[in-house]
């Protein structure tokens, strides 16, 4: 299935200053990468094959990048993000020190470098057999408008592995409601293993409650959870409203797998029939999600089609149980966050929207009755034509110490936001 807006997608916040090779009629066998100010455990680099086929000798059809930093090669990923059957860009994970510079050893390769390493980020969606297991990870699923949420009273499992698509790595997972409710909810993990094909198969284990790898650490309620989507947008009478990507007139949702893992997973969420009032037009809407190893928070990329005039894409944060929201701002961004004893354990959960100055439009606090979102710390974003992106962190007091105050949790956001300054690649 092909993703319509694929080419307007950009990778965010992973900018990297590409330098040429010092010799342009000589093909490169070398990566220099060079880092800013500011530690970076794993950054995550992400290079296309367009590019590499510019740089390095004989990358024809069929063939792979292996890289090597002092003669031992690195987990490269492989993504295929057209479908086409060719891989179009490649991951990798790359500690930096501040100020340090590394080198790699660029080889082209009949296949991927055998490398063991432990799988960091994983993306999944199950549906449920007639005899009550689930079946195999599906690459692909559609469900029609009107999807019913589960009435766990009067069915044990859902029809979904934990009620839809779940993505994790190895510090953090999320999932996806996938029916009229549409929301996002959070995995709490205090292990790196990948867990989420196991949690939810087993009605005798509650979810809801502490495990030995975490447990769901969110009440969602009508909210928008943790950065589900609305619009803010003009009614027929011309009244400022807000309402959520749900419930029947969202119409059906198309759920695409584009990869898995080790490095990063990613996912599509495409919307193409969503009628926000009854009287406006079709709105389609797409969005693509990425997790990769290390990090608290996933990234979403999402476009628009048709949408009205002056509207906003707006993502939130559920304030059920936080007592007040904080701002963080900077020349370039702009992080909405909460920190409070908010989790389902009763425990200490810092939650953040994370979005460019260039997207930011607004903060809003929704009422808490008598509308259609409610309990809810949002963003309001510019819409254009090209991707809106936004990341949203999830630092749980278990998952680690950092999170233990709210001041750490805001010193961790911090260093986060500065870790957007660019990474230079120079070849040769």
């Amino acid at each position: 299935m092909k993703f319509y807006v694929l080419k307007r997608l950009a990778v965010w916040m992973m900018i990297i200053t590409i330098v040429a090779a010092a010799c342009s009629d000589k093909k490169a066998s070398r990566l220099i990468i060079e880092n800013t100010g500011i530690d970076r455990p794993g950054e995550l680099v992400v290079l296309k094959r367009t590019e590499l086929e510019k740089k390095v000798d004989s990358l024809t059809p069929g063939k792979y990048i292996i890289l090597k930093e002092g003669g031992r090669p690195l987990v490269v990923q492989h993504d295929d993000r057209d479908g086409d059957g060719t891989w179009d860009e490649i991951a990798f994970l790359l500690p930096l020190q501040a100020g340090e510079k590394k080198t790699l050893d660029v080889e082209v390769s009949d296949a991927p470098a055998t490398v063991k390493a432990a799988v960091l980020a994983h993306v999944r969606h199950m549906r449920k057999n007639a005899d009550n297991t689930f079946g195999n990870d599906l690459q692909s699923d559609t469900v029609p408008a009107g999807q019913p949420a589960t009435d766990f009273s009067k069915q044990p499992l859902p029809p979904f592995l934990t009620e839809g698509p779940a993505w994790e790595n190895d510090k953090v997972g999320f999932r996806l409601y996938f029916d009229v409710r549409n929301g996002k909810d959070i995995w709490g993990k205090t292990t790196s293993r990948m867990v989420l094909d196991e949690v939810g198969a087993d009605t005798g284990k509650n979810y809801h409650a502490l495990a030995d790898w975490g447990m769901d650490i969110l009440k969602v309620g009508k909210s928008l959870g943790a950065g589900s989507l609305a619009l803010q947008m003009k009614d027929a009478a011309g009244k400022d409203t807000l309402v959520r990507l749900g419930g029947v007139n969202m119409g059906s949702i198309v759920y695409q797998k584009v990869a898995d893992g080790p490095v990063r997973a990613i996912f599509r969420l495409q919307y193409p029939a969503w009628k926000a009032l009854d009287t406006t037009q079709v709105i389609a809407v797409a969005e693509e999600i990425s997790i990769w190893g290390g990090q608290y928070f996933y990234e979403s990329n999402v476009y628009l089609g048709g949408a009205p005039a002056g509207s906003k894409l707006v993502t939130g944060i559920v304030n059920l149980h936080s007592h007040e929201s904080k701002t963080i701002d900077t020349a370039d961004y702009t992080a909405l966050y909460t920190y409070d004893a908010q989790s389902e354990n009763k425990d200490n959960l810092g939650m953040a929207i994370v979005v460019s100055k260039k997207a930011f439009n607004s903060f809003i606090t929704t009422p808490n009755a008598n509308t259609d979102v409610q309990n809810t710390y949002a963003v309001a974003l510019n819409t254009s034509n090209d991707a809106v992106t936004y990341r949203f962190y999830a630092g749980w007091q278990p998952s680690d110490p950092q999170f233990a105050s709210e001041a750490t949790f805001r010193q961790f956001l911090t260093k986060e936001i500065q870790r957007t300054a660019t990474v230079t690649i120079t070849w040769k």
